[in-house]
C-alpha cells in the first residue's frame, strides 16, 4: 500500500471515528441535564408535600389561590396625630412562631417577609416582619395574625452585631374576606433610627404589587388625615 493511500485510509477512518465520540459527549450532558431536572422536580414536589402538611394556609391567602406560597399586598397606615405612611409588605410560611395562644385561638404557623414605608413622597423604608398565624389552617378565612415590622438589617450593624437597635412596631388583625385589618392594639414599638415612631398604627392591606405601593407612595407620601 502506498503512503498516500495509507494516509488517506486513517484520515477516512478518523473522520468516521470524530462524530460518534461527539455523539456520545452531546448524549452524557443530556442524561445529565435530564438526571438535574428530575432532581429539580422530585425536590419542589417534596417541598410542596411538607408545606402542604404543616402550612396549608400558605396555599389559600386572604380568599386567592397562592401557588408560590406567597401574598403581597399594601394600604395606608394611619398613625398616630393623624398621620398616613402607605405601606407594602410581603410574606410567606416560616417554620419560626409563637407557641403561646392568643383571643383563645391556637398558634398554627408562623411567617415571615419583607415590606416597605413610604415616609415622605418618592421616600420609602425597608422593612423586615415576621409574625405568627392563629386558628387558620386550610386557609386565612377567619384568621388572627400578629406581626412585627421593623427596619430591615444594615450591613453595618450585622457586623457589629447591634441589629437588635432596630425601630419596629407590632399589629395584630383578622382576615375580612381578601383584606387584611390590622391595628397595634397598644402593643409595643420602638424609634426607628430615623426618629420616626409608629404609634397608635391602622392599616388596612389589600392585594397588590409593589408598583401599585410606588405610584400610591410617588402621589400621596405623608399626608394628614384631613387633607
Amino acid at each position: 500500500m502506498l503512503p498516500e493511500q495509507e494516509a488517506r485510509l486513517i484520515k477516512d477512518y478518523m473522520a468516521g471515528q470524530v462524530p460518534r465520540q461527539g455523539q456520545k459527549k452531546r448524549r452524557g450532558c443530556l442524561g445529565s441535564l435530564f438526571r438535574l431536572v428530575l432532581v429539580g422536580i422530585f425536590g419542589l414536589a417534596f417541598l410542596y408535600g411538607v408545606v402542604a402538611i404543616t402550612n396549608p394556609w400558605s396555599f389559600h391567602i386572604g380568599g386567592r389561590w397562592t401557588p408560590f406560597m406567597t401574598w403581597h399586598g399594601y394600604g395606608d397606615l394611619v398613625t398616630k396625630g393623624g398621620m398616613h405612611y402607605p405601606l407594602y409588605i410581603t410574606f410567606y410560611p416560616s417554620s419560626h412562631f409563637s407557641q403561646l395562644h392568643l383571643q383563645g385561638l391556637r398558634p398554627t404557623g408562623g411567617l415571615q417577609g419583607s415590606g416597605w414605608l413610604c415616609t415622605s413622597p418618592g421616600v420609602t423604608q425597608r422593612l423586615d416582619l415576621s409574625g405568627t398565624i392563629y386558628g387558620g389552617w386550610r386557609s386565612t378565612a377567619g384568621s388572627l395574625m400578629s406581626v412585627r415590622i421593623l427596619e430591615s438589617n444594615r450591613a453595618r450593624d450585622r457586623l457589629l452585631g447591634t441589629t437588635w437597635r432596630r425601630g419596629y412596631f407590632d399589629v395584630l388583625g383578622h382576615w375580612n374576606g381578601p383584606e387584611l385589618l390590622m391595628s397595634d392594639h397598644g402593643e409595643w414599638s420602638s424609634t426607628f433610627r430615623s426618629g420616626l415612631r409608629i404609634e397608635q398604627a391602622s392599616v388596612t392591606l389589600s392585594w397588590g404589587t409593589y408598583s401599585d405601593f410606588k405610584d400610591l407612595c410617588a402621589k400621596r407620601g405623608r399626608l394628614s388625615a384631613g387633607r
